[in-house]
This record gives C-alpha cells, sequence and structure tokens, in this order.
C-alpha cells in the first residue's frame, strides 16, 4: 500500500493560535484528521509528523527510505533556509511536495526563495488547511503515475 509523510517544520505546531490572520483557527491536529480522512478515501497510508528542529526533520526524511513512497513538506520557515532539508530530499529521492499554508509569494520577500523547491515534484501554497489533503491526493497521483 502506498505511503506518504506528512512532514511540519517549525512553528506549525502552533497552528490555531498562531497568527491566525495568516494561518488560520485550524490546529494541526486537526488538519491531521482532515489528511487521514483522505488518505483513507484514496486508499493510502499516511504518517504525520511536526518538529521545530532542523536535524530532526532531516533525520526523519532519511529514515524515511524505503519505509514511505512520498513526503508532503511543509517546512515553514526552513523552507527559506535550509540546505541540509534540500540535501536530504535529494539524497533520499523521496518524491516531495512542498506546501504552504500561505501564499508565500504575496508575504514578505525572504518567503519568496525555496530551498525545498528545486527537489520537489509540486508546490501548494496559499490554500490554507485545505492544502494538506490536496497535496496527499497529488503525492498518491504522482506516485501512481509514476509506478511506485
Amino acid at each position: 500500500m502506498t505511503s506518504i509523510l506528512v512532514l511540519n517544520g517549525p512553528n506549525l505546531n502552533l497552528l490555531g493560535q498562531r497568527e491566525p490572520g495568516i494561518y488560520g483557527a485550524i490546529t494541526l491536529p486537526e488538519i491531521e484528521v482532515m489528511c487521514r480522512a483522505r488518505a483513507d478515501l484514496l486508499g493510502v497510508l499516511v504518517e504525520f509528523d511536526q518538529s521545530n528542529h532542523e536535524g530532526v526533520l532531516v533525520d526523519r526524511i532519511q529514515e524515511s527510505v524505503g519505509k514511505v513512497d512520498g513526503l508532503v513538506l511543509n517546512a515553514g520557515a526552513f523552507t527559506h533556509t535550509s540546505i541540509a532539508l534540500r540535501d536530504a530530499i535529494a539524497a533520499t529521492a523521496i518524491p516531495t511536495i512542498e506546501l504552504h499554508i500561505s501564499n508565500v509569494h504575496a508575504r514578505e520577500e525572504f518567503r519568496h526563495f525555496s530551498y525545498i523547491a528545486a527537489v520537489s515534484v509540486g508546490l501548494i501554497c496559499g490554500l490554507g488547511p485545505a492544502g494538506y489533503p490536496l497535496a496527499i491526493e497529488a503525492m498518491a497521483t504522482h506516485l501512481t503515475s509514476e509506478g511506485a
């Protein structure tokens, strides 16, 4: 059965209380429920994780080799700063979709650049929490078309 890891970076554990005008009122556990519901409809397994620590995220990606077929990554601020996350994705060759709740291209200029984009099969941003189940569906479709 196809397995997708949904990995969340720094400050996403604060969803629901962090800048609700940008990120909304939904919490990360509520987003996880949405993801599992979509995964169940698609017949795929979902693992869900979050860390505020770059090295933990790198370790989680590396440990996923041979265990998951795809990665949905909301790296948060690490998107714009972490060559280490970019290199972990490249080294493991796990198909990755970059995900953001807000439209990073309509925000501060420093958010316009992504180290993750160059090693991702796609990008979903600006659709709020609804982007998560869409990313799962997009990854499942990508993996099916790739024969995974």
